[in-house]
């Protein structure tokens, strides 16, 4: 029932009150954009004045399992209906609204929390995304979205994704220009594809969120058959989030009538969370160094964890090493951003005997290295 509601929904809200929420949704007129959140916490971009939809979809995704996935069209029920804040925390306005998951009652159990910040004279804006564990036990959760570009409303091909590692942004273009960018973490992962009717599956979401690639060139064909629009999953590393706790995510929304204006909307969306981020206490700040941490668990059998942070961008080499010397794995083998990662090792696909190992990380001038115990 409520997948049929969605789709109808953009076209629905015009019909409301300017700037006002019914429903549960909002529809926000500012001077060159029309922000739409849906009741469940869909947002959307349409350009203006002429009312046409540039972006149908950013969503969060919250994956724990091949079976596990939290996702709007599956899962999400309201817990706090979509409103316009009286008072915006920051912005000119502020879109508020949570969302459970009893619509499915299905794992995990998280309550997600979306503040969207709007200034009336800018092409983009900010969105917080707050995820709270409510099951009984601490998960390890890969964090990411959907994002769907609908440039011009098009969905017949002709249209270029590109990734830059430089800037984190992802650009989507087919003459005008939507951007997407993870400001408080940078992204493990992006895998790009056509959009199809009903490919909401949590296995789908589990497969792209574990990804561990980034599709930096994507072009839909306008001669393929089973052209459509591109649909996108950027992710993060695998968070572990105890009962109770919460993980915040900032992200950037931009539309531009061509690339440069999509950039300079940017660069300004940029400059206001910095500004947010200089008052507000607790969020994913990058490393103020180097660090290699000990595997959890250790000593280990079959899967262990290696986090490390890195203080700024480099060529990033992480390898396990037997007691002789002799490399047997090479987990990390490229460019990254600034940020904390986090890569799981399993002894079954690498063929680990028990044993001593160690592993070394490697960036720019940094060297780091630890020993785990695979204990059979």
């Amino acid at each position: 029932m409520k997948k049929l509601l969605l789709y109808p929904a953009a076209v629905i809200s015009f019909f409301f009150i300017f700037n006002q929420s019914a429903f549960g949704q909002v529809d926000l007129y500012l001077d060159k954009i029309n922000i739409y959140v849906s009741d469940y916490g869909r947002v959307a971009i349409y350009s203006l004045p002429d009312t046409t939809r540039q972006l149908y979809r950013n969503a969060l995704l919250v994956g724990t399992g091949e079976n596990s996935v939290f996702d709007l069209i599956n899962d999400l029920d309201i817990e706090e209906p979509t409103q316009m804040l009286a008072s915006p925390t920051y912005g000119d306005y502020e879109i508020y609204g949570s969302y459970n998951n009893n619509y499915s009652s299905a794992p995990p159990n998280v309550l997600e929390k979306v503040n969207v910040y709007c200034w009336q004279n800018l092409t983009s804006f900010l969105v917080k995304y707050t995820v709270t564990n409510r099951e009984t036990n601490s998960i390890d959760a890969i964090i990411g979205f959907e994002h769907l570009p609908r440039i011009d409303n098009n969905r017949n091909g002709g249209d270029t994704v590109t990734y830059s590692k430089a800037s984190g942004i992802i650009s989507t273009k087919n003459g005008k220009v939507v951007g997407f960018k993870p400001l408080s973490e940078n992204l493990k992962s992006l895998s790009a594809f056509y959009y199809f009717t009903d490919y909401e599956k949590d296995s789908l979401f589990y497969s792209k969120l574990s990804y561990n690639s980034f599709d930096s060139s994507f072009v839909t064909n306008p001669n393929d058959a089973d052209v459509d629009a591109p649909a996108l999953i950027p992710s993060f590393n695998s968070r572990s989030i105890a009962t109770g706790d919460s993980v915040t995510y900032y992200i950037a929304l931009s539309y531009g009538t061509n690339e440069a204006e999509m950039l300079a909307g940017m660069e300004q969306a940029q400059q206001k969370y910095n500004l947010i981020t200089s008052v507000e206490p607790g969020l994913n700040k990058l490393p103020t160094d180097f660090t290699l941490e000990q595997n959890y668990p250790n000593p280990f059998n079959p899967e262990t964890t290696i986090r490390y942070k890195l203080q700024v961008p480099g060529y990033t080499a992480l390898k396990v090493y037997d007691v002789l010397g002799n490399e047997v794995a090479s987990l990390v083998n490229e460019y990254k951003q600034a940020g904390t990662y986090s890569i799981q090792l399993s002894t079954s696909s690498l063929q680990l005997s028990s044993g001593v190992y160690f592993y070394q990380l490697k960036s720019g001038s940094y060297t780091a290295a630890k020993k785990m115990i695979v204990l059979k």
